[in-house]
């Protein structure tokens, strides 16, 4: 067999009813394509039967690669798995298991990328989740552009071809809070957006819980943006100010009016103002400690417990 060209990653977790449709669809493409291919389906400890299903498919087609990790940890840790165990000489094209990215783009993709682009990253410019989960992308998204050291492309998720160099660079950056979108970013070369409709999912729900999709904006953030600890020095000014113009205001009407503000109220102003700040630089701090602790203890980013791959097939 010739070394694979191109290598399609997916992560999986809980997909067994899409499973079908997923590879039903990527054996279409992979048949009408001139192009070598391979797939990496990478089980992220699956309670249902996701993980019998990616075995039987590994052994029994040469050109599906499986990855199975010891336990659930989290789909950009799972992805990780996926792109560091692929072999695609040219590019790896990302994916999500639930069809909400069509794999049928490859062709499209690969010719911007045959272009001189080493990044080709899709743009959504419809989505199908709920009214509350759209806002809340379209905010994060745009917050996150402001405020950012790097320029993070609006609306765009992991769906992307990515040239093998830049494959290259991603397996050597070990940070353990990954947010890949934003490390793609971060590497550079030329990268080009494709606009496309996102699909709504073909079966089950997301595994993508409020919790997580906060982590992973927390990641973004904290990853990509000096502004939450920049933002504690502007609070802390600010009260500064307003401890001050409170101040004057005290002195004011003592020399002037005679007037004395009453105790209680106004230091009851005084504790709560400076208690709030005081617990939000700690929150904020926090967040950045904890980062470096969880980085400081150097453990694997994932553990992979088994891996099925035609060896040959390289």
């Amino acid at each position: 067999m010739k070394t694979p060209q191109i290598s399609i990653v997916a992560p999986l977790y809980n997909e067994s009813e899409s499973f079908p449709l997923l590879v039903q669809r990527i054996n279409a493409l992979m048949e009408s394509s001139p192009l070598t291919i391979e797939v990496v389906l990478v089980d992220d400890g699956s309670k249902d039967d996701t993980a019998l299903r990616i075995r039987q498919l590994a052994l029994t087609d040469e050109r599906y690669h499986g990855v199975f990790l010891s336990r659930n940890h989290g789909h950009q840790l799972a992805l990780t798995a996926g792109i560091s165990a692929a072999r695609g000489s040219e590019a790896l094209f990302v994916i999500d298991g639930d069809l909400q990215d069509p794999p049928e783009l490859l062709p499209e993709f690969y010719k911007l990328l045959k272009d001189g682009n080493d990044v080709v990253y899709a743009v959504r410019k419809k989505r199908k989740e709920g009214v509350i989960k759209r806002t809340g992308y379209h905010l994060f998204y745009r917050i996150l552009r402001s405020i950012s050291y790097v320029e993070i492309p609006l609306d765009s998720g992991d769906f992307a071809l990515i040239s093998r160099r830049v494959v290259d660079v991603l397996n050597k950056m070990p940070e353990e809070s990954r947010y890949l979108r934003g490390m793609r970013s971060w590497i550079g070369f030329k990268q080009v957006g494709f606009e496309y409709e996102r699909d709504a999912r073909v079966a089950g729900e997301s595994k993508y819980s409020f919790k997580q999709l906060f982590s992973l904006a927390y990641n973004g953030i904290f990853n990509f943006s000096e502004f939450p600890i920049k933002f504690m020095s502007r609070i802390g000014v600010v009260a500064i100010l307003i401890s001050l113009i409170y101040f004057i205001i005290v002195v004011v009407k003592k020399m002037f009016f005679a007037q004395v503000i009453e105790g209680f109220t106004s230091l009851l102003f005084v504790i709560i103002l400076f208690s709030g700040v005081q617990l939000l630089a700690l929150g904020i701090i926090g967040e950045y400690v904890l980062r470096i602790f969880f980085q400081s203890k150097n453990r694997p980013l994932f553990i992979i417990k088994e891996e099925i791959v035609n060896r040959e097939y390289i």
